[in-house]
C-alpha cells in the first residue's frame, strides 16, 4: 500500500506555492512515461526469456 502521508511540507508552503509551469508538468510527464516505458520493456523481455527457455507457470 502507498503511504501518502510521507510528504511533511506545512500547509501554507504547499498554499502558497506557484503553480507549476506547462513547462514543467510536461517535463515532469515525459520521465514519468519513460521510466513505465523501461519497466514494461523490461518485464517483456524477462516473459519472452521465460517462454524461450520454457520456465514459467
Amino acid at each position: 500500500m502507498i503511504n501518502n502521508y510521507s510528504n511533511t511540507a506545512q500547509l501554507k508552503d504547499l498554499m502558497t506555492a506557484p503553480p507549476m509551469t506547462a513547462a514543467q508538468h510536461a517535463e515532469i510527464m515525459r520521465k514519468r512515461n519513460e521510466q513505465r516505458r523501461k519497466i514494461e520493456d523490461a518485464r517483456e523481455q524477462r516473459q519472452a526469456e521465460k517462454d524461450l527457455y520454457g520456465e514459467g507457470a
